[in-house]
């Protein structure tokens, strides 16, 4: 049997047409007319994910897929047992060995394991419940929700207000994060406290930036008159054990299960200020795009699997072309958190060097992950893009409908730079000029929804997360632990607690701010 080494050694062998040769394919009459060019290159790399209403478009014929590197990754897929691996994560078995966990997100949207599924809608119709008792008033007038974690327990909550909750008709929406006393702030000018709802995100209920945070926000309660400003809290934990000791009272614990992953979380009761923004309508219709993904993504093999195709695509260009970067740029202004939520989950769950059998990585793991908004980053990035030395693979996301009622030449001429950054990077320019000169043959691809709906939202979060899978498995890595965080805040609590050396530098820093 060929060993996953000879599988990789046989892709970097393999010939590297350009881009413009794959398109032409079909019609060179050479050696590569069995290899489809033009539209019909489009539709072998293109495919659509249907949602209840509308769809999401991938189309990955920018980038250097070719049939033969196609047919190597799929070899590489067998080998790695990628078939069950997906089997295993979808039956809740583990796959996370480090922790010895299973990683239990798809349960939350109702994929998996039957019992699992039903603790799971359990949760979310508990959580329901809370969410329409206080749009009812049930706790007092609420206008305001400041949603303190950080991480997984930030990003996606952040990530979900931002795209779905614009024009809020529920509750205005403030997530913090940031220890930095300017962030909390900040949210408080914006809040009346007699009408703010403090929610406390945090899996242990331990971690220090999100409970100090979090007693800085109930002392503003308290010091503004609030007369119990425990009973503005909600806690979001998977362990209610440890939000009880704290102070909240068990009826306002929202739990999830330890199963989840924070950067996995979104699904779970830390989507709750999602849910307080918009309602529990569209928070039931983002899980149910992620549904839909879950179920192509466990249900179709080989690369019609849209989701592992991206990851052939992902690993192709680390791992074969040795492209230290992916960008991602979302031509739509609500997306504008996606590319640092994708940073997360991508470089927290793939950045390892170690297999999940504890041996040394044979090659590059996790690109790092950037991007910004169209059009504001073709002003800023898209000259190194296109005339720089580095290849940056890069995806772009945008929707056909607009999110705006401004005149449709707004969302006409954003969708035509996407359309047409796209083109660019793949054709290139020549001329007399050097300066002027654009070399062409980067990769890119697109992703295109029907509409950036709550279920588009899911659709599209899910489907990462299942990319992010994908490419571990065939890495053979472990994408669900993040021991890389630790060390960092091991020192930090070294220094409160004194006592310890540290290099000259770090000494000196910590004297020069009188931390000594």
């Amino acid at each position: 049997m060929t060993t996953a080494a000879q599988l990789w050694t046989r892709l970097e062998t393999l010939p590297r047409p350009t881009l413009g040769e794959l398109f032409s394919a079909a019609r060179d009459g050479g050696e590569g007319a069995d290899e489809p060019g033009g539209a019909d290159r489009v539709a072998m790399l293109s495919g659509r994910i249907e949602l209840e209403e509308g769809g999401i478009l991938f189309d990955w014929s920018k980038t250097h897929l070719d049939r033969a590197v196609v047919a190597g990754f799929e070899e590489l897929a067998e080998a790695m047992d990628f078939a069950g691996m997906r089997t295993k994560l979808f039956g809740g078995e583990v796959v996370n060995p480090t922790e010895g966990r299973a990683a239990d997100h798809a349960t939350l949207r109702g994929t998996g394991e039957g019992a699992k599924v039903e603790e799971a809608m359990a949760l979310i119709d508990r959580m329901g419940m809370l969410v329409e008792a206080i749009h009812q008033g049930a706790l007092g007038e609420i206008e305001h929700l400041i949603h303190i974690g950080i991480g997984g327990s930030a990003l996606g909550p952040a990530l979900g207000v931002d795209a779905l909750g614009r024009d809020l008709s529920y509750c205005d929406v403030h997530v913090v994060s940031n220890i930095d006393g300017v962030a909390l702030e900040a949210a408080f000018a914006k809040c009346d406290p007699a009408k703010t709802l403090i929610a406390v995100a945090s899996k242990t209920f331990t971690t220090i930036e999100t409970m100090t945070n979090a007693a800085s926000a109930l002392k503003w309660l308290s010091d503004n008159g609030v007369s119990d400003p425990g009973g503005r809290v909600i806690a979001l934990t998977a362990n209610p054990e440890g939000a009880v000791e704290w102070g909240v009272d068990e009826t306002r614990i929202l739990p999830f299960q330890e199963s989840v992953g924070g950067r996995y979380s979104i699904w779970s009761s830390i989507g709750f200020p999602i849910a307080m923004a918009v309602g529990m309508d569209d928070f039931r219709a983002m899980l149910a795009g992620a549904k839909a993904v879950d179920e192509h993504f466990r249900d179709t093999d080989g690369a019609a699997n849209l989701v592992l195709r991206a990851s052939f695509a992902d690993l192709y260009y680390t791992r074969v072309r040795g492209c230290q970067t992916r960008a991602v740029f979302a031509y739509d202004e609500r997306l504008g958190l996606f590319p640092d939520y994708l940073q997360q989950l991508e470089m927290e769950s793939n950045g390892k060097r170690v297999t999940a059998d504890m041996q040394p990585v044979d090659g590059p793991t996790a690109p790092i992950t950037w991007g910004g908004v169209g059009t504001d980053a073709q002003h800023a990035v898209f000259q190194l893009l296109h005339q720089g030395t580095h290849l940056v693979p890069v995806d772009f996301i945008a929707s056909i409908a607009p999110g705006d009622e401004l005149d449709p030449a707004h969302h006409r001429i954003l969708l035509m730079n996407c359309f047409a950054q796209g083109a660019a990077l793949m054709a290139g320019k020549q001329g007399e000029d050097p300066a002027r000169n654009y070399p062409g043959d980067r990769p890119s691809a697109t992703i295109l929804c029907d509409d950036l709906d709550a279920a588009a939202l899911g659709a599209l979060i899910a489907f990462h997360e299942h990319r992010v899978f994908a490419s571990a498995v065939l890495m053979g890595i472990n994408p669900f632990d993040q021991f890389g965080v630790e060390l960092g805040k091991q020192m930090a609590k070294a220094i409160e607690q004194g006592g310890e050396e540290f290099d000259a530098s770090t000494e000196a820093l910590l004297d020069a701010a009188g931390l000594g």
